[in-house]
């Protein structure tokens, strides 16, 4: 059998995706269901239970693959990235309308209805994917109307097909968000968490964790021995952990020394974690 990474393959002993059919060994293959998260976050865990680590998050209007559904537990896999895991099953829906829209601000509300003095039902994070009936007025401030019922700030989405035009910009709005562990929203967010996040507003689905994105995304590229030759967007890689560069000199990452997302000195940087972690393992040019 071909080994898989059980982050990206959904396999274990008495159930597999059918599309592993031969591959691997299991009791029953399942081709799985069509969902949509329609939790404002959906927590995914490595175990169906409540204390098990958060490994990554879905935000609404994600689209997932059920493979099982049972004791409140769905295990699924995500469709923008593949990641396979378990989330709560009432944060599942079916498939309906397409998302026309997606949140842009960093953060936002839902209302019950377009008034800004109702109180909130929820929020939504950055990245987030709504449907959008129609638009209306509210004393001079224009409201989105979603399908669910709920209303929203029309100037905190765009279409989603809008994109934007720097990843480095969408990370740097992302500024003094709280770090956590597997964090993939801007209520928390973790350092890959933070690339991928920035990467899906500029249209580009890349994979969940540090090492996967060191492994694929762009291409290496050689800093030059005073690090002169990086760039705005390049990636640099520790063991563990990713950080984006805004400048030639500077980098923005959410990491657990400051416990945010946090601009820091590339060279501060790596006298920094060297000690503990050691130097950088590669830089790329996404």
């Amino acid at each position: 059998m071909t080994a898989y990474d059980r982050r990206l393959h959904a396999f274990r002993p008495d159930l597999a995706d059918a599309r592993l059919r031969g591959e691997v060994a299991a009791e029953r293959f399942v081709a799985g269901t069509p969902a949509r998260i329609v939790a404002e976050v959906a927590d995914m865990l490595g175990e169906p239970r409540p204390d098990a680590g958060l490994n990554t998050q879905l935000l609404r209007g994600d689209d997932v693959i059920v493979f099982e559904e049972t004791e409140g537990w769905a295990w699924v896999q995500a469709m923008r990235d593949g990641y396979v895991g378990y989330v709560s099953g009432g944060s599942l829906g079916p498939r309906a309308a397409e998302p026309t829209h997606l949140v842009s601000a960093p953060r936002s509300f839902l209302y019950p209805g377009p008034d800004l003095k109702l109180p909130r039902h929820g929020e939504l994070s950055l990245g987030s994917s709504v449907t959008v009936t129609n638009f209306t007025e509210t004393r001079g401030t224009l409201y989105a109307l979603l399908t669910t019922g709920e209303a929203m700030i029309a100037g905190h989405l765009r279409p989603a097909g809008e994109l934007s035009d720097d990843y480095v910009a969408v990370a740097e709005a992302l500024l003094m968000t709280p770090y956590l562990w597997g964090g993939s929203t801007s209520f928390g967010i973790d350092c890959s968490g933070l690339v991928q996040l920035a990467m899906r507003m500029a249209g580009r689905d890349v994979l969940r964790d540090s090492d996967m994105q060191a492994a694929t995304l762009g291409e290496p590229v050689e800093p030059g021995h005073d690090h002169s030759g990086l760039r705005r967007g390049d990636l640099v890689f520790w063991k563990g952990h990713v950080a984006i560069m805004t400048d030639e000199r500077t980098m923005i990452h959410a990491n657990g020394h400051t416990m945010l997302v946090s601009r820091e000195g590339l060279a501060d940087a790596i006298d920094r974690i060297g000690y503990l972690y050691g130097g950088p393992t590669g830089f790329r040019r996404p």
